[in-house]
């Protein structure tokens, strides 16, 4: 949790549990629930820490000799001079997490009172959240988790089979007793999780409370005490399933390759992957990434096995699959000579000759202002050492040049490589969004941060020689492979401060020797 969003909180925590003019145990109550909050959240020490600031901004606020009335008003103009600063500073998504955490505090323990409910709302309407993304934020954490309301907004987990629901989506976990209950945001794409059910279960290596939401981010999984974890990706899938796309199923089936000579560059390896999703691929130098990307995106013929989309044979019937894959190299492939809008139009009426130029005019224009270069369409994009355009926006514009055939099944090869942090992650973001909206993508990467290795839903490993080594959820490598070599505390595949995940630990791994 940022510095900000808790400062926000811990204002409005203060004047929300004096709301109710000078009830004791009312106040007594809520400090324990923000105690309760805080220990949750941080440490022992730091959580001691911020409560000590909370009893200091409660009793700044007890020492007002104001009346009643008059200390409404004046405590309903702090709501709105706090929610003011903190649109400032706040992203939308920020926003929500904090009415998130308001509503939960009203409703903790007590039916919410009419003031408080002012208060939150006050502070939903401050925030620009639309009235019905509010609406359904508030009747989800007033949920007691007897009502299922039949919603597309709304995943239910239990361990019921063949559910039939309207709307409501669901998914279904042999492992869990009780319900997992997510609530999706669309406005900001978050996803906030409660649990109703007699179970231990943790989130992330921390322990689910049943009567908290939890916000669910990018490389998250929840671990019931039977059965296998439930990751991030699986509850996205589960939202994604009724976006009324067409859906590609990709398939390796025991694959190998041996180069010319007789050398494997590529150990028998499967995988099965469905649209939506964002895999990726790292190892080593030497380690078979590229030999392997060339020959699932059917540049290069397999000795054993096959690669099918939707059963069809990409080496066998490339002719069928013609348009649906598509492969951005690490080369650049723009024309120095060329603006950015004509590297991309000349390359759009080789892919779509049928049409004429006003029609691939549009489509161009419309792949620049998605990717975020219309701004820069009109410059040209010169050479690696005498640069107009940045090197994202170079990048960018070559995955342009695949995007705009449109194919199901993309593949990116070092993505990255070249690139700032920020540059990094605006593209891996762009990839990401690709991914949600219904293509399959393949990325090789080198050296991610913890922020782009928690955004894939898959990663596949492949250590020295091509030899597969791990195929599953990113932030579970490390927990595998310090299962394997036997390390202490080996269910810790992130840091439960922060959430930050160490790719390199992997790699430590792989690469120690043995004496």
């Amino acid at each position: 949790m940022s510095e900000k969003i808790l400062n926000a909180l811990l204002q409005l925590f203060a004047i929300l549990a004096k709301a109710d003019g000078g009830d004791a145990a009312a106040a007594t109550e809520r400090r324990t629930i923000v105690e309760r909050f805080l220990l949750q959240q941080f440490p022992a020490d730091l959580a001691r820490y911020h409560l000590a600031r909370f009893d200091a901004l409660l009793t700044a606020d007890e020492r007002d000799a104001r009346s009643g009335r008059k200390r409404t008003a004046l405590r309903s103009v702090k709501v709105l001079r706090i929610c003011m600063q903190v649109n400032e500073e706040l992203t939308h998504r920020q926003r929500y997490i904090v009415l998130v955490h308001l509503i939960e505090f009203v409703h903790a323990e007590r039916e919410a009172s009419e003031l408080d409910l002012e208060f939150v709302t006050t502070v939903a309407d401050t925030f620009n959240i639309p009235q019905e993304e509010f609406a359904r934020c508030l009747a989800f954490v007033r949920g007691n988790g007897g009502e299922r309301e039949d919603s597309e907004h709304l995943l239910y987990v239990d361990a019921q089979e063949g559910r039939t629901l309207g709307r409501a989506h669901h998914l279904h976990h042999h492992g869990i007793r009780g319900e997992l209950q997510v609530l999706h945001v669309p406005s900001v794409g978050m996803y906030v999780m409660r649990y109703f059910g007699p179970d231990e279960i943790f989130l992330n290596g921390q322990r689910v409370a049943g009567d908290r939401h939890h916000v669910l981010t990018n490389g998250s999984s929840l671990r019931p005490p039977h059965g296998a974890p439930i990751y991030y990706s699986d509850i996205l899938g589960s939202f994604l399933k009724r976006k009324g796309r067409s859906s590609i199923t990709f398939q390796a089936d025991g694959i190998e390759y041996a180069f010319p000579n007789g050398t494997k560059g590529l150990h028998e390896l499967r995988l099965r992957e469905t649209s939506g999703k964002l895999i990726g691929i790292m190892g080593g130098s030497g380690s078979g990434k590229s030999t392997l990307l060339n020959v699932l995106n059917g540049n290069l013929r397999p000795s054993k096995g096959r690669v099918t989309i939707n059963g069809i044979d990409v080496h066998a019937e490339a002719d069928r699959v013609r348009g649906v894959i598509g492969h951005v190299s690490q080369d650049d492939l723009l024309i120095e000579e060329l603006t950015v809008f004509q590297n991309l139009f000349y390359n759009a009426k080789l892919c779509f000759g049928d049409q004429d130029d006003e029609a691939i005019t549009e489509r161009v224009l419309r792949m620049l202002q998605s990717l975020g270069l219309y701004e820069t369409k009109d410059l040209k994009v010169g050479s690696a050492l005498e640069k107009t355009i940045s090197g994202g926006q170079r990048k960018r514009l070559n995955i342009a040049l695949e995007l705009i055939r449109e194919p199901s099944v993309l593949f990116v090869d070092e993505p990255t490589s070249g690139l700032s942090s920020r540059d990094s992650e605006n593209i891996m973001d762009l990839l990401r969004e690709l991914a949600l909206k219904g293509r399959l993508v393949f990325v090789v990467i080198h050296q991610p941060s913890s922020d782009i290795f928690k955004m894939f839903d898959r990663l596949l490993l492949m250590d020295q020689e091509g030899h597969p080594v791990y195929y599953g959820d990113p932030v579970e490598a490390v927990v595998y492979f310090k299962q394997v070599t036997g390390q202490v505390a080996a269910q810790a595949g992130q840091c439960s401060a922060c959430g930050n995940v160490n790719p390199e630990q992997i790699f430590n791994i792989l690469e120690a020797k043995l004496v």
